[in-house]
């Protein structure tokens, strides 16, 4: 049984039981949480959030991206959000390796170097700041003025704000 597999099955179990409101493409806290794509990382969890209550937006580190203001922009301008939380966190993969090491293992692998940055760092705070003010300062944004960002720590579960 694949990986894949298991999830169906899981999902047949599960059946109706999710809690929430599934009238609505539109989140009913007008919030949009991003965050990194660590399976430890249990979003919904993590704030006690229905389904139907926010858009939650992964990637790699949790890093503001091109794509993740694609996503907001639609969440914003279509959907209804208002508000930004970033979440990054403690012993992130994206802390471990760097740009030009792990564009040159992509390219000697396939023969071609991305064009998309890897978003590497080594301060989670610091990349936490950076993505804030990216969402901050995008035109595409027409809601900047509520962006918070954290670090959540993968051994305690603790979340600390970052100014």
């Amino acid at each position: 049984m694949t990986s894949i597999d298991v999830l169906l099955k899981r999902n047949q179990e599960l059946g109706e039981v999710t809690p929430g409101d599934r009238s609505s493409p539109k989140p009913s806290l007008q919030v949009a949480v991003l965050t990194c794509m660590d399976a430890r990382i249990r979003v919904f969890e993590l704030f006690g959030l229905l389904q139907g209550e926010s858009h939650v937006l992964r990637n790699a580190g949790g890093v503001v991206t091109d794509d993740m203001i694609r996503s907001l922009a639609l969440s914003q301008r279509k959907l209804g959000t208002r508000e930004v939380l970033i979440v990054q966190h403690t012993e992130c993969g994206l802390s471990m390796v760097t740009e030009d090491d792990f564009k040159d293992e992509l390219e000697s692998d396939t023969g071609l170097r991305p064009t998309w940055s890897v978003e590497a760092f080594r301060n989670v705070e610091n990349s936490v700041r950076t993505s804030v003010e990216r969402v901050r300062r995008s035109a595409y944004l027409p809601h900047t003025e509520n962006v918070r960002g954290f670090v959540y720590d993968v051994k305690t579960g603790k979340l600390t704000e970052v100014q």
